[in-house]
This record gives C-alpha cells, sequence and structure tokens, in this order.
C-alpha cells in the first residue's frame, strides 16, 4: 500500500496530482473492506442485502453533504440493531415493523444533533457513561449467541474452517489484506460449501444481470418502536467514539469542524432513509477508518467514490442473488466471531473507562443492566417487562437501557 499512499494538503485536505484512476483503485478497497459486514447484517435479520449497499452508499453521500465533505467516513450496517430486528421481526410478524423502528432511530438520532447543538456534547454523555454502555454493548452480543451457535450447528466442519480463516488471517495476514479477515472468512467458507455440494446456484442462475433492488416500505408500530428506539443510547456513543477516532488518524478535530451535531444528523438522516426503503440501520465504519491508517489517503472524496461503488453493485441482480446462497453454515462461522467480538467490545469499553467495580454502585448499575438485558431478552422469552400499553412492554435492552440510565442519574457517586 505504500506505493499508493500521497501526500495530502493539511489546510485543504486536497489530493496533490492524483488523477481518477487512482482515486477509483482506493475507493474499491474501502469498499472490500465494508462490503462483509454490510452484507452480514441483512444477512442475519433477513432484509434484502442489495438494499443494505443501496441504503450505505446513499447514506454515506447524505453524511458527506450534512458535514459539508470534510470527514472521511463510511457509513454501512450497524451490527447494534441485530438482535431488535430479530425480535421485532418475531414478536411483530414482519420486518416492516423493524423499519418503522429504524426510521424513528434516524429521527432521534436527529433530535440528538439539535440537543448537542444547544446544549453541547459533553451534557449528553453524561448520561452514557462506560458503566452503562459497556454492559449494555455486552447484552447485544450475548444475546446473538444462540442465534450464532444455530447457524453453525448446521455444519459445525464448515463453520470451524471459517472461524479458523477469520483467525488466520486476523493474526498472521499483513499489509491491507489484514483488514479482511471476515470477508475472507466468507470466500473461503463458500468455496468448501460448495465442494459438499451445500449452495444452491439456482438462485444465480435465474436473475437478472441488472436488477431493481427490492424496495420495501416501514410499517409503524409504538411496540416495536419502543424495542428499538432505545438502542440510539448505544450507537450515540458508538458515533462518539468512531469520530474521535477518524479525527484521530487523519489529525483533525471533526467535534469542532464540522461539529459533532452534524455528524450526528448525517448519522441520523442516513439511518433515516435506511428504514424507510428497507436496509438496516447505518453507522460510521471502523473498517474504513483502518483503510485511512493503512494507505495515509484521507480525501473524503475516495469515501464519496466507494458509496457510489456499493450503489452500483445494489443494482446487479446477480451479485445480490450469490451474496444469498451463502449458506448457512459459513455466516454462523463469521457470526460466531463478531457476536462474541461484540460482546468484548463491551468489555474493552468498561476496561477503558476504568470503572471501578470495588465500588457498589457500579457493580449495581452493570448487574442490573446485564440480568435485565439477558434475562428478558428475545431469547429466553420470559414474560418481565415495564408494560406502557396492552401492547407495548419494554424487555431486554429496551428494559436494561432505561434502568441503567436512570440507576446512573439516581445512584450516588462516590466522593
Amino acid at each position: 500500500m505504500a506505493e499508493t499512499a500521497v501526500k495530502i494538503n493539511s489546510k485543504s485536505n486536497e489530493f496533490e496530482g492524483v488523477r481518477l484512476e487512482k482515486k477509483l483503485i482506493l475507493g474499491i478497497q474501502h469498499v472490500l473492506a465494508m462490503f462483509g459486514a454490510t452484507v452480514l447484517v441483512p444477512l442475519l435479520t433477513g432484509l434484502n442485502p442489495a438494499v443494505a449497499l443501496l441504503a450505505a452508499g446513499c447514506g454515506t453521500l447524505i453524511f458527506h453533504f450534512v458535514t459539508k465533505g470534510k470527514v472521511p467516513v463510511f457509513l454501512g450496517s450497524s451490527f447494534a440493531f441485530i438482535p431488535v430486528i430479530q425480535l421485532v421481526d418475531k414478536a411483530y410478524g414482519g420486518l416492516e415493523y423493524a423499519q418503522g423502528g429504524i426510521v424513528v432511530a434516524g429521527l432521534l438520532y436527529v433530535l440528538l444533533s439539535a440537543i448537542v447543538k444547544i446544549f453541547g456534547a459533553e451534557k449528553i454523555k453524561s448520561f452514557l457513561p462506560p458503566v452503562v454502555t459497556g454492559p449494555m454493548i455486552i447484552v447485544i452480543g450475548l444475546n446473538l449467541s444462540p442465534v450464532a451457535i444455530r447457524m453453525a450447528a448446521s455444519h459445525w466442519g464448515v463453520a470451524v474452517i471459517v472461524v479458523l480463516t477469520v483467525m488466520a488471517v486476523s493474526i498472521f495476514a499483513k499489509g491491507f489484506f489484514k483488514l479482511l479477515p471476515i470477508l475472507s472468512g466468507v470466500v473461503v467458507g463458500y468455496v468448501v460449501a460448495s465442494f459438499l455440494g451445500l449452495v444452491d446456484m439456482s438462485a444465480i442462475q435465474q436473475a437478472s444481470l441488472i436488477q431493481m433492488p427490492q424496495i420495501t416500505l416501514p410499517k409503524f408500530s409504538l411496540g416495536a418502536i419502543a424495542v428499538i428506539a432505545p438502542i440510539v443510547a448505544v450507537v450515540f456513543m458508538e458515533h462518539v467514539g468512531d469520530i474521535t477516532t477518524n479525527g484521530a488518524v487523519v489529525e483533525k478535530d471533526f467535534f469542532k469542524d464540522p461539529g459533532l451535531h452534524r455528524t450526528l444528523l448525517g448519522d441520523g438522516l442516513a439511518t433515516l432513509l435506511a428504514g424507510m426503503i428497507g436496509g438496516p440501520a447505518n453507522t460510521t465504519y471502523g473498517e474504513n477508518t483502518g483503510v485511512l491508517a493503512v494507505t495515509k489517503v484521507y480525501d473524503p472524496s475516495i469515501l464519496r467514490i466507494a458509496a457510489c461503488i456499493a450503489i452500483g453493485l445494489s443494482f446487479i441482480g446477480k451479485f445480490g442473488a450469490m451474496i444469498q446462497t451463502i449458506p448457512t453454515s459459513v455466516m454462523g462461522g463469521i457470526s460466531l466471531v463478531l457476536f462474541g467480538m461484540i460482546a468484548s467490545i463491551g468489555m474493552r469499553t468498561v476496561s477503558e473507562g476504568k470503572i471501578d467495580f470495588t465500588d457498589n454502585r457500579n457493580l449495581i448499575i452493570a448487574s442490573l443492566i446485564l440480568v435485565l438485558g439477558i434475562g428478558t431478552s428475545v431469547v429466553t422469552d420470559v414474560p418481565v417487562g415495564i408494560t406502557i400499553t396492552e401492547n407495548i412492554k419494554l424487555t431486554g435492552l429496551s428494559l436494561a437501557a432505561i434502568v441503567g440510565i436512570v440507576s446512573n442519574k439516581l445512584l450516588p457517586a462516590q466522593k
């Protein structure tokens, strides 16, 4: 990658004499980095992968427009929404209701951006310290673990090969290839599954070369909204962390220019669009920030080129059909790694926040979030929660988030 790295003018953040074809190559690298995770979310939730690519590309362009083209970020499918999308689909009988919840989540993001603009980011972050967000992220990962086991159990041999591939690439690969463990695991698993006769190619043969993404419109239910909306508390902190990391890589303070309120607004509008057309909620992608660190090319126009490529891929019918032929066991192997990593990121959040668990206050907050979030989740089907109306009950992560935030504010801090 050293050959492709070019110098950046720190004031204008523009390339110095780089031709369009080089920008295109760099854009393809960003597509490769985001691709595995972006299509994995719809494959796990039942949403359409082609629509997810369309939503990611259009959402990225919206984000760049709102942030004045200054922040080199790509928006892809958010893993934080996987368990609640699955729960809403199961409880309300359709992914359209999950779409409605995602639309409202996007609107809450827009509202947060206005609040940040008025009161400042620190005031909002005070409601979501690491002792709250860390356990909430752990709950997300642990709630997903039975799903990973069920998928991997369809063929443990393939799932294990996928896991070993991901591990090998993550630990031993060098350079840009090291950024593609998920994509590598899917490719190797797909090839192995093909040799074992586990891949049905008929969908690829029947699909058209050019095909419109299957856009679906949202439906709205207060119950579904109540399940999905609290996830905004988690992804808000994820957004803050991603923008901080991105700014550190390119050596710019994006909290000041263009401002956290603008990055939140861009993320919210992108998620709003995704919910309207049938895609998963969007979030800023650390994978693409990793590409920035490797290539040392920070021009935001490269990310916009990647967004256009993603949009183009969403209209290739055979490409979308091929994605949907990926066997369950392959996705199970990937999920074994990814879902565990989500829970591990929650533990890292607690560790980096230097939470003192000798303080009973912190122990109580964390324990309430963990037990309520896991014990009343979609996995356990325990009928415990806060009943708002006959059709609305807060359970799982929604209940855990509310209890955690309130407990953090009510319990006195140790002096």
